[in-house]
């Protein structure tokens, strides 16, 4: 019987802590099989975040170091710098990145640093039981906002949007893991985002929309109908910046 689908080389064969149906251990699979594409196992380094995948260095077989909360970018623009021959990537999440982190992103995507960073966006504190995250859309419900979120909480920041009015980016863009059609985007989106670094042309950032059924309060098929029919209308798919099409 011929084999056609075999774990990535890049992903350690481990048990894994993830809640059922959350969408990390997707997105990690996403990553590895990019990466054993590219032939840079070798040569990559990941940064952690604070958050749900804190300990995505359990699950990849390359270099990975930790990060304080919010700060991979900033990390990982050190690692770069003194390394610039690796490939550097940041691994986050709505609260890491677009919370506490906001500033290290806003600043490492205006000054273009040549490296990738992959957003994962569930759009709730997923870690610390469920409060209000800065990506959570209006009228969704967490433990902090049991009513819904409301304009006196504030807005969702679009993370992309926000980015891609910086001169310093090279390549944005927002995916999802609702449907094997947006898997299937997904991972050519990363390719995208790492080849912008291989090729030195600057910051890059992918946004994935993800599930998390358990602070959604859904079962995994409401959670995905959720991704699609909610969370997408606030953030939108698409490319919102790329250099090959700003060249042309």
């Amino acid at each position: 019987m011929e084999k056609i689908f075999s774990k990535p080389k890049s992903l350690f064969d481990t048990q894994t802590h993830y809640c059922a149906g959350c969408g990390h251990g997707i997105v990690h699979r996403l990553i590895a099989e990019v990466i054993d594409s590219l032939g840079i196992r070798e040569k990559t380094i990941g940064l952690a975040p604070v958050g749900c995948a804190v300990l995505a260095y359990n699950y990849f077989n390359f270099d990975m170091s930790e990060a304080p909360h919010g700060r991979p970018p900033a990390v990982a623009t050190g690692i770069k710098r003194v390394h610039p021959d690796n490939v550097v990537f940041a691994y986050q999440g709505d609260g890491d990145l677009a919370a506490i982190g906001l500033a290290e992103i806003i600043h490492t995507a205006n000054r273009g640093e040549n490296i990738t960073v992959i957003f994962v966006n569930n759009g709730v504190y997923g870690m610390t039981n469920g409060q209000m995250a800065p990506t959570t859309i209006m009228r969704q419900k967490t433990i902090t906002t049991p009513e819904g979120r409301s304009v006196n909480d504030g807005y969702p920041i679009k993370v992309c949007e926000l980015l891609s009015a910086l001169d310093g980016p090279s390549f944005l863009a927002r995916v999802s893991t609702s449907t094997p059609e947006n898997i299937h985007e997904a991972k050519k989106t990363l390719l995208k985002g790492f080849n912008t670094q291989i090729e030195n042309k600057g910051f890059s950032l992918v946004e994935i929309l993800s599930a998390c059924p358990v602070y959604f309060r859904m079962d995994a098929k409401e959670s995905m109908r959720f991704i699609d029919e909610e969370m997408a209308k606030t953030f939108p798919l698409g490319v919102f910046k790329d250099w090959e099409t700003s060249a042309n």
